[in-house]
């Protein structure tokens, strides 16, 4: 089984429970669980809203390809509700899952890009990644998690659900 890394995210309607709904419909579709960090919660990022994001990373094994689990994480945000923008701009969302890492592959198509294009600038993303797999390395950086998280510039201030 491969292993990858996905980001789960939610900034509107019950996002506790979408997040809880997303993990378990990853699970029962893409595979097992191996780790989940603690649940974030952060300003969006890229657009101004009212409405705070949660955000979960979830490390999980599958016998996916990386497509496979694009295409099913894409199911899965329709069957909690999705609505994708045409537009591609930044907007509230009840449910999002960005597939991060996969393995150590590099992919770059028009429809997936492994690892995740913008992660090393997004601190929402980096500090559950790091806490769950710290000392993966991405093979874009040559660089652990940790240390992509350390060379993190934004400055955006997030904090675990319960802090």
């Amino acid at each position: 089984m491969k292993q990858t890394v996905l980001l789960l995210g939610s900034n509107i309607d019950n996002r506790l429970n979408l997040l809880a709904s997303a993990s378990s419909l990853i699970i029962a579709q893409i595979g097992p669980l191996v780790a989940a960090s603690s649940i974030y919660e952060s300003d969006p990022w890229g657009y101004d809203s009212k409405n705070s994001f949660l955000n979960q990373a979830v490390l999980i094994k599958t016998n996916f390809s990386p497509e496979k689990v694009l295409e099913t994480c894409l199911s899965i945000e329709a069957k909690l509700g999705r609505t994708r923008l045409k537009n591609k701009t930044y907007a509230d969302r009840n449910i999002d899952i960005d597939v991060l890492l996969y393995e150590e592959l590099i992919i770059c198509t028009d429809n997936l890009e492994i690892p995740h294009p913008r992660m090393h600038q997004r601190r929402f993303c980096m500090e559950p990644l790091a806490e769950i797999a710290p000392n993966w390395v991405v093979p874009t950086f040559q660089k652990t998690t940790s240390q992509v998280l350390a060379l993190c510039s934004d400055p955006s201030k997030i904090s675990t659900l319960n802090a």
